[in-house]
């Protein structure tokens, strides 16, 4: 079973959304288990069940684990094809996010623009390496900074900036036979506070404004390359 896997199908994002088969797809991400062991647990009929997950497997979200005999009875146990599902972008293609259409550094949904786009690009690079059976060369970096005012924020982000373009412009080479273009997103955004009385996904106050107050005025910040 996959850590996390992609839909890009807009028939399998539907069934994903499904609240009841969202629940049967928790519940054998945990393991495999039958539609009658299923119906005990989320307090269905058997059938209505089985319906289900006919479904969730005509698009590849459950797979056959194995079967078994229970009296005159063969059952089959299934199990999720994930522990967890990320719907892509393409499931929603005439109107996903485009951050060609516009830049903005400092807006929060351009970068919510570009997460879409990441997610659709690497899930699809993930579903050509898997059926080209080969590996696939990422990178990623995650980390957590507390800055103690916002003059340190802006001189955090300008210095970001030009370090990573200094990486862009030494290593770059458009004209290399044989090289392979590669796409750089770099991210700063406040942190998602745990749920807490009632506040859902609160943020901090200081970082809920798509750009930066009237006194808080930013860096020059130069555009990087894509």
């Amino acid at each position: 079973m996959l850590d996390v896997t992609v839909i890009e199908d807009p028939a399998a994002a539907a069934a994903s959304l499904d609240p009841i088969r969202g629940r049967l797809l928790a519940e054998l991400a945990a393991g495999p288990a039958s539609a009658a062991m299923l119906a005990g647990r989320v307090g269905l009929p058997r059938q209505k069940v089985n319906y289900h997950l006919k479904a969730l497997e005509r698009h590849g979200l459950v797979e056959l684990a194995g079967e078994r005999r229970k009296g005159n009875v063969t059952e089959r146990l299934m199990r999720a094809t994930a522990a967890s599902y990320v719907i892509s972008p393409l499931a929603l293609a005439a109107v996903q996010p485009d951050p060609d259409r516009f830049r903005d550094q400092l807006s929060a949904r351009w970068l919510l623009a570009l997460g879409a786009r990441l997610v659709r690009d690497v899930g699809t690079l993930i579903t050509g390496a898997t059926k080209a059976r080969k590996r696939l060369a990422t990178y990623a970096l995650d980390g957590e900074v507390r800055f103690a005012s916002v003059a340190d924020r802006a001189a955090f982000i300008q210095e970001l900036t030009a370090g990573v373009g200094a990486l862009i412009r030494k290593y770059d080479s458009p004209d290399a036979e044989g090289g392979r273009d590669h796409r750089i997103v770099v991210a700063v955004h406040p942190t998602v506070k745990p749920e807490t009385s009632g506040a859902a996904g609160a943020v901090d106050a200081s970082g809920t404004s798509e750009g930066p107050k009237a006194s808080e005025a930013p860096p020059a910040v130069p555009e990087l390359t894509d």
